[in-house]
């Protein structure tokens, strides 16, 4: 009855005469996600009858997900696309759902305080344009989630005071084209989280007052190329951050105020100058520099 609740709730979006009424229809797709939801990892041990009504749930709720997916891969003319329309994930929890490929255009698409605890979210070749995409406070505490490829333009995706403390999250070859990806505030413990060979061009991109105190981060190869990056008052307690190959040119990459060890690969160490476009703490400078 609920999986045909969903595809009833798609067809009536899909047939809606007017875009308020679609998004009505969308806002109570979403608010079926944010209803409180018991994910595997918090079931109790041997209780059968629990686990099925798990599987039965989450089955609902992956659906759900495809079906926002499916209709975000639709070209912006399709009469059935829902492109533009605004998305409330805030608090809902994932274990695991397919928006890969989708195409998120102007709107906002809101997972404020989401919690990623199991499985794989796919966001592979997700394309964000315009609008805000808004992670403020989520929590990565297991699973995977995975934005390879990933292309954000313009607007605004907010990391801000994010939680990275289990799990893996994937930004492998992601571009970030001008507007503003904020990592402010974000904590990275036990996680890793790989930027390797993502670019960012234009734009700025913030990590200040983020702390890293374990795992590991990767921003191996990444290209800093005319954006604002801003690392002032990171601090680095711990696990690994590495910047080996990456490339700033252009812009600048602001690490006044940043605390601990020096991250591997930033500043060279076999006496070349440090690009104009680097700014690290002196005190992580050659002797001599």
């Amino acid at each position: 009855m609920r999986l045909g609740g969903v595809h009833a709730l798609a067809g009536l979006a899909d047939d809606a005469p007017t875009r308020d009424l679609r998004q009505t229809c969308i806002d109570v797709l979403c608010a079926y996600l944010r209803l409180p939801y018991t994910a595997e990892t918090d079931l109790p041990p041997d209780d059968t009858a629990a686990r099925q009504t798990y599987q039965a749930l989450r089955e609902v709720r992956h659906t759900v997900i495809r079906v926002i997916r499916d209709h975000l891969r639709l070209p912006p003319e399709h009469p059935h696309s829902w492109h533009g329309h605004d998305f409330d994930l805030t608090h809902v929890t994932f274990d695991g759902g397919d928006l890969s490929r989708a195409r998120f255009s102007n709107g906002t698409v809101s997972s404020r305080m989401a919690r990623f605890v199991g499985g794989t979210v796919d966001l592979r070749g997700t394309r964000f344009s315009g609008g805000a995409v808004d992670f403020r406070r989520a929590h990565f505490t297991d699973g995977r989630a995975d934005f390879r490829e990933t292309r954000i333009s313009g607007g605004w995706v907010d990391f801000s005071g994010a939680q990275f403390s289990g799990g893996a999250v994937d930004f492998h070859r992601a571009r970030f084209t001008d507007g503003r990806a904020d990592f402010s505030g974000a904590h990275f413990s036990d996680s890793p989280v790989i930027f390797n060979l993502s670019e960012f061009s234009g734009g700025r991109i913030e990590l200040r007052g983020a702390r890293f105190a374990g795992g590991r981060v990767s921003f191996h190869g990444v290209r800093f190329s005319g954006s604002r990056a801003d690392f002032r008052e990171v601090e680095f307690a711990g696990g690994m951050v590495d910047f080996a190959g990456a490339e700033f040119t252009g812009g600048t990459a602001n690490f006044a105020g940043a605390v601990g060890s020096t991250p591997t690969g930033l500043v060279p160490s076999n006496g070349s100058s440090v690009p104009d476009t680097l700014r690290p703490p002196s005190t992580w400078l050659p002797t001599g520099s």
